[in-house]
């Protein structure tokens, strides 16, 4: 018997007599089918002519376009959706949209291995450009190996890709059951969201909240790009500690420091012990000499050095790491830049005087980082600098997060939106972020301390610029002076009318194309913004910001902010400080934060270790409602491992609400309930087991309101599918022969009120969970969608429960799993007669049976049952007699 089939424990000869319940219902296509009838009757769409006091709006993550989604997305916004539909079930109007995060690296860099190409912006514009291929291979993912093309071809792949992959994304998250409003999408790269990031850089500059500065900076030499601190992981590498030897100019004696970085040795300027350090002492305000290349350099003090770290004194270079940035700012160091931009040692050293010196810097241009210290630990074991063999260690080096070579700090010019991590003397601006983290609610509320940290511990302002292509081009121009030479003081602005502009391609005004990068001309500034500094300003994108006041106004500032908890010190942060310069105010009321997705290794799936699963054939396997049901399990914030055991399951579950809804409306039409409130008359539920259930139910409600109104959606159903469980598998197979009628009308209608009753509130119930089963069952007996209906209120069953205590439902429920245990531990069949049996029940129980003892008896196919007053308030069955196993069908 296929899983699709009529539960076994129910009447399998019972025909429907409603003609819209099919005969064996089945999940296979109703993702498709629903997702055609939501769109055609517009269930999702946001309602334009609301108020705000009436809307819930959220900040829908965009996902990055580029290749595919993974489970981690699936896991992420189920959760998300759940609380949509759930708001939109409390009458509210929500305003839920769907951005693509298109522009930056991951797009370029899926470009450049689709297409076999890289951007050159050197090289002229070529029309109805073919591509050399397309699909990737092997060769494509190597650099020497793309087709150099201008920038604006680039460009133009970039967004042919990304559309097809958001087409994808789209019909995953249609399957997945996303009730987004699709009118709404938009894109990071879009002329709106374009328009809108160079609007609010134009206005933080009006306002003096970013700047320009020349400065040591992060750098990624594989992708050529300056990198914000909040983009960089550490990654433990191993390396080695260079006990090296430095000469006293005075005395000719030896200090000895020991370095994980000797390629480093012709970019030192100074060396640093503690203030503190009496070793040192002495030598603060001496003079040494660099092995190798005999540049003096002086012995300084400093706090940030650490006195047990290797020898307790280091070599400062311009630059190893940020406090290599730190000593040279404060100690006010000349610069010695030997690393250039693409990783390789770079041919200017002036600072070199010796001629020996000069000749082995030689031997070091051009070389990559690693290979140049693969050649400096040879020259100071040859001269004898060296003292002893590397001493080999693991430690952590900075990497950008998409990036698979270490950080290097080369000095470049860049701009920044202050963060407060640079913060002005009093705080002030620190202070404000700060107090904008305690005044959000945090779901859930721990996560809080992961903003206030990250705040408290930023050492720089955002870098926002990129010196890539695909991205949302810095909008400024410089003046050229008369020699051609850029005055970076003289930045020109466009006019906000002509927003979007892309400097590049467009003339500031006042100036004309034939005087870009001319002397007394104009030159564009060549960079993009950070990907994150578009997506930071998700909610002034998605909500008319620009040029739509009256939708603003009633959505802004928005309620909810869904997103994962490694991108608080990203996502979150970044748009708190655009928002608090832009608005004044938070972007959102709240931000419902998830875990990651671990894989069976308990490490977090992401497409950089190559451990993601793809969802499409996972919601094809288990159906998108036991796929939604494994995320919904998991609690806000709680890392989750990936399960399929959980979705089959929910894959269970779904089918099962499929064949109970069967059953539950097979007896064809019922009283109506006069008042409206219910599905059928109360006043038929008679019997005290229907009115317990309700009773129960009824509880149920209070409970999985009370916990979604604090959006803990995991409790909810934590409350909610025992008591399905419970309904199906005990209180529909004790009332399903009343129901037939076996007890006579009046019981049988009863049931068959309270079944419909029970049933309705359950699917409205489920349906932010399993929106396919339920809205599927509802079109079998109900006009609309459930997703349009109002989530359940107790009132009203309580009414049906007319003061039957819910105690009675559990009562049975213990007294019917005895009998069941009695058949099973004898190894016959539920279906075996108990010719007598003796039932020990609490006393305060014993009245109330006698009302169930048909519907017990029925079920267990008990002929004789005697009851008494347990004595310790257990209940216990006895005295059983078995009758014979009903014969085997042939």
């Amino acid at each position: 018997m296929s899983e699709n089939s009529h539960d076994a424990g129910h009447d399998s000869t019972a025909q429907p007599m409603n003609p819209a319940i099919p005969d064996r219902p089945s999940l296979e296509g109703l993702e498709g089918k629903w997702d055609e009838q939501w769109e055609s009757a517009k269930v999702y769409a946001f309602n334009r002519e609301t108020s705000r006091e009436k809307v819930f709006s959220i900040d829908t993550p965009p996902p990055t376009a580029s290749g595919s989604l993974h489970i981690g997305h699936v896991f992420a916004y189920t959760q998300a959706d759940i609380l949509a539909r759930f708001q939109r079930m409390t009458g509210k109007d929500v305003f839920y949209p769907m951005g693509w995060d298109d522009n930056g690296l991951p797009t370029e860099r899926r470009v450049q291995n689709y297409f076999g190409v890289r951007c050159d912006p050197s090289l002229a514009y070529v029309e109805n450009f073919e591509p050399p291929h397309r699909g990737g291979n092997a060769k494509t993912s190597k650099p020497q190996n793309q087709m150099p093309i201008s920038r604006k071809n680039f460009i133009e792949l970039c967004l042919e890709l990304a559309t097809e992959d958001e087409k994808a994304f789209e019909h995953t998250f249609r399957t997945l059951g996303l009730s987004v409003d699709w009118n709404l999408r938009y894109q990071t790269i879009d002329d709106n969201s374009r328009a809108v990031s160079q609007k609010a850089f134009l206005t933080h500059l009006k306002n003096g909240q970013v700047y320009q500065a020349e400065a040591p900076t992060p750098w990624d030499v594989t992708f050529r790009t300056a990198v914000a601190q909040a983009e960089q992981e550490d990654h433990d590498r191993e390396g080695a500690y260079h006990r090296l030897g430095f000469t006293r100019v005075e005395n000719g004696e030896k200090v000895y420091i020991e370095t994980t970085r000797p390629e480093l040795l012709p970019a030192c300027v100074a060396l640093v012990a503690h203030p503190d350090d009496e070793r040192y002492k002495p030598l603060f305000g001496t003079k040494v000499l660099s092995p190798l290349f005999e540049v003096e350099v002086p012995v300084l003090a400093h706090p940030l050095a650490q006195a047990d770290k290797g020898a307790g004194i280091a070599m400062i270079c311009t630059f190893g790491d940020a406090t290599d940035v730190i000593w040279w700012r404060e100690l006010d160091l000349p610069t010695r830049a030997v690393i250039g931009r693409d990783g390789r040692i770079i041919e200017d050293a002036p600072w070199i005087t010796s001629e020996a010196g000069r000749e082995r810097f030689a031997e070091l241009v051009g070389l990559t980082v690693f290979s140049a210290q693969k050649r400096v630990v040879e020259m100071v074991t040859e001269t004898g600098d060296m003292v002893g063999e590397p001493k080999k260690i693991t430690h952590p080096v900075k990497f950008y997060e998409k990036g698979d070579k270490p950080l290097e700090y080369v000095t470049s010019r860049q701009w920044y939106i202050t963060n407060g991590g640079r913060d002005e003397p009093d705080g002030a601006l620190r202070t404000a972020l700060l107090k904008r983290g305690e005044e959000l609610t945090w779901y859930p509320g721990f996560m809080a301390s992961r903003y206030r940290n990250w705040v408290e511990n930023l050492t720089g302002d955002w870098l926002v610029s990129r010196q890539r292509y695909f991205g949302v081009p810095i909008p400024v121009w410089y003046g050229l002076d008369e020699h051609g030479e850029i005055d970076y003081d003289r930045v020109l602005v466009p006019s906000e009318d002509r927003l979007p502009v892309d400097p590049t391609l467009d003339a500031p005004e006042g100036f004309e194309e034939a005087q870009r990068d001319q002397a007394n001309g104009f030159t564009a500034d060549p960079d993009v913004f950070d990907t994150w500094a578009t997506s930071s300003l998700t909610p002034l994108l998605a909500t008319g910001w620009l040029d739509d006041r009256d939708l603003f106004e009633k959505v802004y500032p928005m309620d909810l902010r869904p997103q994962g908890h490694d991108i608080i010190r990203t996502w979150l942060f970044s748009t708190v400080v655009r928002s608090h310069l832009l608005t004044d105010s938070l972007p959102w009321k709240g931000a419902s934060i998830n875990g990651w997705i671990l894989d069976p290794d308990r490490k977090k799936m992401s497409k950089s270790k190559g451990n993601v699963v793809t969802p499409i054939d996972l919601l094809e396997k288990y159906g998108s409602d036991g796929v939604r049901y494994w995320a919904a399990r998991a609690r806000q914030g709680a890392d989750t491992a990936f399960e399929e055991g959980q979705m089959k399951i929910g894959r269970r579950l779904a089918i099962k609400i499929l064949n109970a809804s069967k059953f539950a409306l097979g007896f064809g039409e019922v009283a109506s309930d006069p008042e409206g409130a219910l599905p059928a008359d109360p006043t038929a539920v008679t019997e005290p087991l229907d009115r317990a259930m309700l009773a129960s139910l009824a509880s149920v409600v209070d409970q999985a309101s009370a916990a979604m109104a604090k959006l803990d959606y995991a409790r909810a159903i934590e409350v909610i599918e025992p008591f399905f469980w419970t309904f199906c598998d005990d209180y529909i197979e004790l009332v399903k022969n009343r129901a037939h009628g076996a007890a006579g009308e009046g019981p049988a209608a009863s049931a068959r009120a309270a079944l419909q009753i029970a049933l309705e509130t359950l699917l409205r119930l489920f349906a932010p969970y399993l929106p396919f089963a339920t809205d599927e069952v509802w079109s079998w007996w109900r006009e609309g969608s459930v997703h349009a209906q109002a989530w359940p209120t107790s009132a009203p069953l309580a009414k049906a429960a007319a003061g039957q205590d819910e105690s009675l439902l559990r009562v049975v429920s213990e007294a019917i799993i005895s009998v069941r245990k009695v058949k099973s531990d004898a190894k016959v069949s539920q279906k075996t007669p108990m010719l007598r049996a003796h039932l020990a029940l609490p006393e305060e129980a014993l009245a109330q049976f006698e009302s169930v003892r048909f519907d017990v008896c029925a079920l267990g196919s008990i002929e004789e049952l005697t009851l008494e007053a347990s004595t310790d308030g257990a209940i216990m069955l006895s005295k059983v007699e078995l009758g014979e196993p009903p014969a085997k069908k042939r």
